[in-house]
C-alpha cells in the first residue's frame, strides 16, 4: 500500500499510510470512494483516505477471529500483553509530536495544550490497563465435600471500537486499554472526520510486536463502515462514543445477535454554584469544563445553574475569563480555542446561538463566528447567554459547541430539580464550602458522575459514564473491564455417585 509523504501546517513532515489497516498490514479498500479529510481551519483536503465497505469489514472480522483463536495471542501470558501495551505506549511517547500533529490539523485543536495534555492521557491510559492485565482473577466457590466450584474470567472475543472526533486518540485509548488487557482483538472504527492519526497509531501497534489480526483499523462512515460492524454476525461486543441518536442506533443494530454493547453518549451537565462558592474559582473551573476544546466535550459544563445572590460576580469573572480566550489557528501561538471540527457542527452551534436569541437570553458575549481564519475555517466567538430558563430549547439540548447557557435559582431543591430537569445524565458539577451541602447535593443528582469544587477533570483510574440517555456501562477504572470478560463458571464433581 503507498504511502503519503504530508508537510503539516507547523512544518512537521510525516509518513502516513492512507489505506485500511487489515491483519497487520496496510491495505487499499474493495471500494473505490475515497473519505476526504478537510482541515476545519482552512476548510482545505488535507488527504483522502479508504473506505471500507462491507466486504473489508467482513475481512477484518475474519482476521481478527482467526488471531483470537490463535495460540500466538489466546496463550499469551498476562505478563507478556502488558509489556506489548508498555511498549506501545513508549511509541506514542516517541511518536507524539507527529500523532498529535495529525490530530491537531484533522479536527483542530489547538496543538501546545493538546500534546502536551493529550498525551500523557493516552500514555497513562495505556500503562494503567497494562497493570491490570495480570490481575484478572476468577474466585474459587466450596460448595460441599463432594463438589467444588471456580470462575473464569475469559476475554469476550472480538470488538469493535466506533469512536468520537472530538478526542480521537484519548477516546480511543479508553477503548485499546481494557480491550487488549483482557486478551480480546479490536477494530477501530475513527470517526470520518479523525482517521489519520487512527492510522499513524496502527501502525505503532504493528512495530509493537501485536500478532497480526488483534488490532486493525477501518476507515468509512458510520452509516456505512459502523453499521456493517455493528451488524456483523461475528462480532462479540461494540464500545462506541459518539452522540445518544447514533448510539440509540448501534444498541439497535447490536440487538440482533445480542452483542454485548457499551455507550457512552451526549451529555447537558449542570455545574451548580451555591453562593458560598469560592466564586473566582468556580469562574475558572466553568470555563476550562465548558469552553475546553472549542465547546466539544460530552461532559462539558454547559449549564450553569447559579445561586441568586452570586449571580452578578460569578458572571462578570466568568465572562472576562471567556472574553479573554484567543480563537485562532491550531498551530498559532497562544491559541486557547480552534475552530469547530467540522462543516456540521459549526453550523449546527450557530443556529443554537440564533435559538438562543430567538427564545429570549440575555447574551453577554461571543454570540456570532469568528474571524480567526481570516474567512475560512469553523470558527465560532465563545458564547454566554444569561436569563436562560428551562422552557428554552439552549437549557435542554446538546449545542457541544463553545455555548453556555447560565440560569438561577433560589434553594438548594430547586437547584437539584433544575438539574435533573433534563433526559442526559452524564455529569454535574457541584461548587460550595459547605461540605455537607456538597455531598447531599451530589447524592440527589441523576448523574452517573459529579465533580466537586471542579469540573472534567478525570482520572483513568476513575469510571466514566452516565445514565439516561447518556450511555450504558461505563468507560476507564476497574469498571470497564468487565464489558470485555465473560465469566465462566465450573462445575467439579469430588466424589458425588448416581
Amino acid at each position: 500500500m503507498a504511502e503519503v509523504e504530508l508537510t503539516a501546517p507547523n512544518g512537521r513532515k510525516i509518513t502516513l499510510s492512507t489505506g485500511l489497516f487489515i491483519n497487520n498490514e496496510f491495505v487499499k479498500g474493495s471500494s473505490a470512494e475515497k473519505l476526504p479529510v478537510i482541515d476545519p481551519a482552512t476548510e482545505e483536503t488535507i488527504v483522502e483516505v479508504d473506505i471500507a465497505n462491507a466486504e473489508d469489514v467482513d475481512a477484518a472480522v475474519k482476521a481478527a477471529r482467526v488471531a483470537f483463536n490463535d495460540p500466538a495471542w489466546r496463550d499469551m501470558i498476562p505478563e507478556e500483553r502488558a509489556r506489548l501495551l508498555h511498549k506501545v505506549a513508549d511509541l506514542i511517547d516517541e511518536h507524539k509530536e507527529d500523532l498529535y500533529t495529525l490530530q491537531a490539523w484533522e479536527v483542530g485543536k489547538p496543538y501546545p495544550g493538546s500534546l502536551g495534555l493529550e498525551s500523557t492521557l493516552v500514555i497513562n491510559c495505556l500503562r494503567y490497563y497494562a497493570g491490570w492485565a495480570d490481575k484478572l482473577n476468577g474466585h474459587t466457590i466450596p460448595i460441599s465435600s463432594t463438589k467444588f466450584g471456580y470462575t473464569l474470567r475469559q476475554p469476550v472475543g472480538v470488538c469493535a471500537s466506533i469512536s468520537p472526533w472530538n478526542f480521537p486518540l484519548v477516546n480511543t485509548s479508553w477503548k485499546l486499554g481494557p480491550a487488549l488487557a483482557t486478551g480480546c482483538c479490536i477494530i477501530l472504527k475513527p470517526s470520518e472526520f479523525s482517521p489519520l492519526s487512527s492510522l499513524f497509531v496502527a501502525n505503532l501497534f504493528k512495530k509493537a510486536g501485536y500478532p497480526p489480526g488483534v488490532v486493525q483499523v477501518v476507515n468509512g462512515y458510520g452509516k456505512d463502515t459502523g453499521s456493517a460492524l455493528t451488524t456483523h454476525l461475528d462480532i462479540d461486543k461494540i464500545a462506541f462514543t459518539g452522540s445518544t441518536a447514533t448510539g440509540q442506533a448501534v444498541i439497535r443494530a447490536a440487538a440482533g445477535t445480542m452483542k454485548k454493547v457499551s455507550i457512552e453518549a451526549g451529555g447537558k451537565s449542570a455545574f451548580i454554584v451555591f453562593d458560598d462558592a469560592d466564586i473566582e474559582q468556580a469562574a475558572k473551573w466553568a470555563f476550562v469544563g465548558g469552553m475546553g476544546n472549542a465547546g466539544q466535550i460530552c461532559s462539558a459544563n454547559s449549564r450553569i445553574l447559579v445561586q441568586e445572590g452570586a449571580q452578578e460576580k460569578f458572571v462578570k469573572l466568568f465572562a472576562e475569563l471567556t472574553k479573554g480566550s484567543k480563537v485562532g489557528m491550531p498551530f498559532a501561538e497562544g491559541t486557547t480555542q480552534g475552530p469547530q471540527a467540522s462543516k456540521m457542527q459549526y453550523d449546527k452551534v450557530l443556529q443554537y446561538i440564533s435559538d438562543g436569541s430567538a427564545g429570549g437570553a440575555t447574551l453577554v458575549t461571543g454570540g456570532c463566528a469568528s474571524n480567526a481564519g481570516g474567512g475560512k475555517g469553523y470558527f465560532i466567538e465563545p458564547t454566554i447567554f444569561t436569563g436562560v430558563t428551562d422552557k428554552m430549547k439552549i437549557f435542554h439540548e446538546e449545542i457541544f459547541g463553545p455555548v453556555i447557557a447560565v440560569s438561577t435559582f433560589k434553594t438548594e431543591d430547586e437547584a437539584v430539580a433544575l438539574a435533573n430537569n433534563s433526559s442526559y445524565g452524564l455529569a454535574a458539577m457541584v461548587f460550595t464550602e459547605n461540605l455537607k451541602t456538597a455531598h447531599r447535593t451530589a447524592a440527589k443528582l441523576q448523574t452517573g458522575m459529579v465533580w466537586i469544587n471542579e469540573s472534567n477533570h478525570y482520572d483513568v483510574k476513575m469510571p466514566f459514564g452516565g445514565v439516561k440517555q447518556s450511555g450504558l456501562g461505563r468507560e476507564l477504572g476497574e469498571s470497564t473491564l468487565e464489558s470485555y470478560l465473560e465469566e465462566k463458571v465450573i462445575h467439579v464433581n469430588l466424589g458425588l455417585q448416581l
